[in-house]
């Protein structure tokens, strides 16, 4: 085997999923389950293997080498090009792979998690039906997702872009006979479909710009200022507005919590731990671009901290396990474009990497949780499982520690990195007050996420007689998963540990030459920052997890010891309990405003269609057209014919003489020869005859 095998190889990772997938469209059908669970799991497994084989490869080169391309193609050679700025280039966009830490780090992410939710999906789907649709729809998801972080260019990204959301619709709707999973799909695509739209604008714009859209070639082109704040600034906004779409961040959020319609291993790995961070990984790739444009990225910052404790004021009282999930991701992802906005790159994705590894284990546990209570999903229906599902109970009890930020597990190092990156900005009480909410986040995810663990699994049982009967552990396909995704929810924040701490958070140093204008000078940046460590960082860690279990004590009290404190709470303070719970009435607004709206446009486009296009452009086109043929037959019939007719009748008449002669008898014409020649021979003799009387007369 080559030296570098597995770099030479990087586009097979992509290629294995979706050869099972189209294996599934052709024969799946006719597949027992068991060959189709070999085939597309064992085929993520094989794509696991080769990302790990690449990202060892890749951390064997040198700092300044840890970079892989492989163009299959030239996608679209589309010839000489002239920029906006008048220069003229060969525009070519290549089919191409590239692999550096943070497209690494990314494809770790998407094989590994992603195995473990199709390992966790055999136990889970055996007894669905579609069961090769399923996984058929798994594994193109998988290569669409490996496309959109290994393309080396924003044009095949977008190709990977549109097919996770085509996936995440299929999925969504994989139990397409019940109408709510139906509009759910829909309505997840829709959504996608506007932001897609800033993003197509803000690639078209960066072509004009800068006539390529290769990543490797970009990031030179802007460091040289090859366009102005303003026009940065424009396309680091409709980039943005693709993320929002994609990672369902203010004001295009509302797809997420409806897309917990689908199997819980699609919310697993779709809407938590890999699909819905492509918005944030986007940022990322396109740092350089958002670092010459300051209001761009404080608008990020606004947006992702508004979304993070807006989705968490949503997530403190619902009750469907799932939603409670699905608000609490994008509670999360607004963290994560937080710490984009701030500049605190590597920190996002830090926390997008361990993210991965608690809200799987979290949407996973909430799957065998269902699973054993025969498809319950309320938690005011639970409760006092803790006994009777044990691996499942300790899992999401690691998974909801490590979510709240509590030392040593994996969130604490993620989330703390970024709210200590935003409140150390220097010059503006802007930072500060991100840092405020922030911080005012982590207590609600602490105090919801607690809520979630003691309303289902200690306090007085609330199940149902039926159901009680029949509530046991999930098979070991099912709980294995649990187990691992819990060690890496341990452990998974240990690459990131800060200076502080004592660490030297190797993940930054990994992905710091990914970050325009940090390269090589980061690990002697980094070298100060050890030697200088400012000791508010340690106060602010002290407050984090002061608050974090302030929020676990709280959801306890509430939940366990006064179990009867929340409805008395929620009588008292109606108003804001029922604007909680109806979750703002974002869906009814949203309903009114544009659903709504859209609908009264299409009625009102009907009829104009059935009243003036059709009723005067064709239907009154058709009533002239049979007055002007009504015309037509009246002048055809009475003056064009009526004048053949007349003369056909003055015609007849004269021959009606002419008829009185012609009567076909021989002696007739003989008798009419003679009377003829007589009045020949008379009017002959006329003159002589009359003289000869006159003669006579006198």
């Amino acid at each position: 085997m080559p030296t570098e095998y597995f770099l030479q190889h990087i586009w097979l990772i992509p290629l294995f999923p979706l050869a099972t997938a189209f294996l599934m469209l052709l024969i799946g059908r006719q597949l027992p389950n068991k060959a189709v669970s070999v085939l597309c799991v064992g085929s993520v497994g094989v794509s696991f293997v080769y990302s790990a084989g690449a990202f060892l490869q890749l951390i064997a080169r040198p700092v300044e080498q840890r970079v892989a391309e492989v163009v299959l193609f030239d996608w679209v050679p589309a010839g000489p090009f002239q920029t906006a700025g008048g220069v003229v280039k060969d525009f070519v966009a290549e089919w191409g792979l590239l692999l550096d830490p943070l497209s690494a780090v990314m494809i770790l992410v998407v094989t590994g998690v992603g195995f473990l939710i199709h390992f966790y999906s055999i136990g889970y789907m055996g007894h669905e039906g579609g069961y090769y649709r399923f996984f058929g729809y798994m594994n193109l998801f998988m290569f669409s997702m490996l496309t959109l972080v290994m393309a080396n260019n924003l044009l095949l990204m977008f190709v990977g872009w549109e097919g996770v959301g085509l996936c995440s619709y299929l999925l969504i709707g994989f139990y397409f006979l019940r109408k709510s999973a139906a509009d759910a799909g829909k309505k997840a695509f829709i959504v996608n479909r506007i932001g897609d739209a800033g993003f197509l604008l803000g690639i078209f714009l960066i072509i004009s710009l800068f006539g390529t859209v290769k990543f490797t070639e970009l990031s030179p082109l802007i460091a040289a200022g090859g366009a102005t704040t303003s026009q940065m600034t424009a396309i680091a906004l409709l980039l943005f507005v693709g993320a929002t779409g994609k990672s369902a961040q203010i004001p295009l959020y509302v797809w997420l919590p409806d897309a917990m319609e689908g199997p819980t291993p699609v919310s697993a790995l779709i809407h938590a731990a890999t699909m819905v961070t492509a918005g944030v990984y986007m940022v990322v790739r396109n740092n350089a671009i958002y670092q010459q444009a300051p209001m761009a990225m404080e608008t990020v910052a606004i947006i992702g901290a508004l979304t993070a404790i807006f989705a968490a004021s949503m997530g403190l009282v619902q009750n469907d396990i799932k939603r409670v999930l699905a608000y609490s991701t994008i509670s999360q992802l607004g963290y994560m474009f937080l710490a984009c906005g701030v500049g605190a790159y590597i920190a996002g994705i830090f926390h997008l990497m361990t993210h991965a590894f608690f809200k799987a284990l979290l949407f996973l546990g909430s799957g065998s949780v269902i699973h054993a209570m025969s498809g319950e999903q309320d938690m005011r229906k639970m409760g006092a499982l803790w006994t009777k599902i044990p691996t499942t109970a300790k899992t999401m009890f690691v998974g909801a520690l490590a979510i709240a930020g509590i030392p040593p597990l994996a969130g604490f190092f993620s989330k703390d990195e970024i709210l200590w990156k935003t409140f150390s900005r220097e010059g503006e009480l802007f930072f500060k007050l991100l840092w405020v909410t922030g911080a005012i986040t982590a207590a609600m995810t602490a105090f919801y996420m607690f809520r979630l663990v003691n309303m289902t699994f200690f306090g007085k049982s609330r199940v149902d007689h039926e159901v009680e009967h029949h509530i046991h552990e999930s098979p070991r396909t099912m709980t294995y998963v649990l187990v691992a995704l819990a060690a890496l929810s341990v452990i998974g924040g240990w690459v990131g540990i800060p200076a502080a701490l004592g660490g030297g958070n190797q993940f930054e140093h990994f992905l710091a030459p990914v970050i325009a204008g940090q390269g090589g000078e980061a690990h002697a940046a980094a070298g100060v920052a050890e030697a200088h460590h400012d000791p508010m960082e340690y106060l602010l860690m002290v407050v984090s997890v002061a608050l974090a279990l302030g929020g676990i004590w709280l959801a306890r009290f509430l939940y366990v010891q006064r179990a009867e404190l929340p409805e008395r709470m929620a009588a008292s303070w109606k108003g804001l309990y029922q604007l909680l719970y109806r979750k703002y009435y974002m869906d009814e607004i949203y309903d009114a405003v544009f659903v709504n709206r859209t609908k009264d446009l299409g009625t009102t486009l009907s009829a104009f269609d059935a009243t003036v296009i059709d009723g005067i452009g064709v239907d009154g086109a058709a009533w002239f057209t049979r007055f002007t043929s009504k015309i037509s037959i009246w002048w055809d019939t009475w003056i064009v014919d009526g004048l053949v007719n007349l003369t056909a009748i003055v015609v007849r008449m004269m021959s009606y003489p002419t008829r009185l002669v012609q009567t076909g008898v021989v002696g007739n014409y003989a008798l009419l020869i003679v009377l003829g020649l007589l009045f020949l021979l008379g009017y002959s003799l006329r003159n002589p005859v009359q003289n000869l009387l006159q003669n006579v007369l006198r």
